[in-house]
């Protein structure tokens, strides 16, 4: 979930952390509660501003994400900051018993089970809003945990991260698909050109808000990616962790096992 996430306009600071890079850098509210809002308000036209802004490239994403788990089968996925649940219906392929996606915003999943209706998949996927940070199962309940375009957006990011631990059964695999930044010349100018200045453009047109797509090029700015992100992984347990880069560097698939 969460790929191309508007926000309103602020002055970016550099030397913030991830927690601290919220869509309203100027509210003394939450990071949680702004990202639910802004999803909120955007719902919508969520789905259609990804598929269009990511010139339809995410759907491939997603599925090489989805891929990482056809060796072990899961029958009971978690997929955390689901939103409009493309990855969790993504992940039908695997034929799993359950899916369970897991989102902070209702309006975001309101769409989702929309489309889970119409796909007539509602007796494997269920949509529950919640707390990436506080999530509701017991321990070693799941065999799989996706999180698709969402680790960005967690307000503590340990802390959502050892949570996706607590509930995974050991042995069992964690899949994030999230933004990367590339590094090699001229991809990373180009991304860099796109990021600040066509998608922020395109993202208020369609959206509406005057203010939008701001947020995205700082979330993904401030993001521990790369080699940062799987020794974060390390450091809470996970195992035989993996970086794996798609389309230059764009985006990333990470893994780990519990």
């Amino acid at each position: 979930m969460l790929i191309f996430a508007p926000a309103f306009k602020r002055k970016s600071n550099l030397n913030n952390p991830l927690s601290t890079v919220k869509p309203i850098q100027s509210s003394d509210t939450s990071k949680k509660q702004q990202v639910e809002e802004m999803f909120d308000s955007i719902s919508k036209r969520y789905d259609f501003l990804n598929h269009f802004l990511s010139l339809g490239i995410d759907k491939g994403w997603r599925k090489k994400a989805i891929s990482e788990l056809k060796a072990s089968q899961p029958k009971q996925i978690l997929d955390m900051a689901t939103g409009t649940a493309d990855l969790a219906i993504e992940a039908l392929s695997l034929n799993p018993d359950k899916i369970t996606g897991v989102d902070l915003s209702e309006g975001m999943l309101s769409v989702g089970r929309t489309k889970i209706t119409a796909n007539q998949q509602t007796n494997k996927i269920e949509l529950l809003k919640g707390d990436s940070e506080k999530i509701l199962f017991n321990d070693n309940t799941f065999d799989a945990c996706t999180v698709g375009f969402g680790v960005r957006n967690f307000e503590n990011l340990n802390q959502g991260l050892s949570e996706i631990y607590r509930v995974l059964k050991p042995g069992a695999k964690l899949v994030v698909l999230e933004f990367s930044k590339p590094k090699k010349f001229p991809v990373r100018n180009l991304y860099n050109f796109y990021f600040n200045t066509i998608l922020p453009f395109w993202g208020r047109y369609i959206s509406k808000n005057n203010s939008a797509y701001t947020y995205l090029p700082e979330s993904v700015k401030h993001f521990p990616d790369g080699e940062a992100f799987t020794s974060k992984l390390i450091s809470l347990g996970f195992k035989n962790t993996t970086s794996k880069p798609l389309t230059f560097g764009i985006c990333s698939i990470y893994t780990g096992i519990k």
